[in-house]
């Protein structure tokens, strides 16, 4: 078959006649050699991460309504997140919420020692306040 012969005029057989992109045909030859339509479905772009915007892999690319029709089991992937995040982003997660608590636990030790130097410096003062209020004591009963 020549490429001539694909261009030739065909007529859309449903009401909507302009060629958009819900509008896609494809022409094709019929056994008793008649050109006629074939529609095209809109190829899906599949679910993608919240976080990165990288495709999710595992999953159908279906519409959203196709897609909703879907077991939970061909929705996700098993792990946590798994069919709205990718291994990726979840990893990060992990690792941030690890830190975080790393960065907490950290914190606790240096108020806790903080207290406990600010605790030796004030028996320090308090020693040599009443040491020197001694002496003082001592000096002026002597002098007297």
């Amino acid at each position: 078959m020549c490429i001539r012969d694909r261009i030739r005029r065909v007529h859309y057989r449903r009401k909507h006649t302009y060629r958009t992109a819900s509008n896609k045909i494809r022409v094709v030859k019929t056994p008793g050699g008649q050109l006629t339509v074939q529609y095209r479905r809109k190829i899906a772009k599949g679910q993608v991460c919240g976080d990165t915007g990288a495709k999710l892999n595992g999953l159908p690319h279906l519409g959203p309504k196709a897609f909703k029709r879907l077991s939970k089991v061909k929705r996700a992937v098993s792990r946590p997140y798994g069919g709205s995040r990718s291994g990726e982003a979840v990893k990060t997660r992990i690792v941030r919420a690890f830190l975080l608590e790393e960065l907490k636990e950290l914190k606790k030790m240096k108020t806790v020692k903080d207290q406990k130097k600010k605790g030796k410096k004030k028996e320090k003062v308090a020693k040599k306040q009443s040491s020197s209020f001694h002496y003082l004591k001592y000096f002026t009963a002597n002098s007297i």
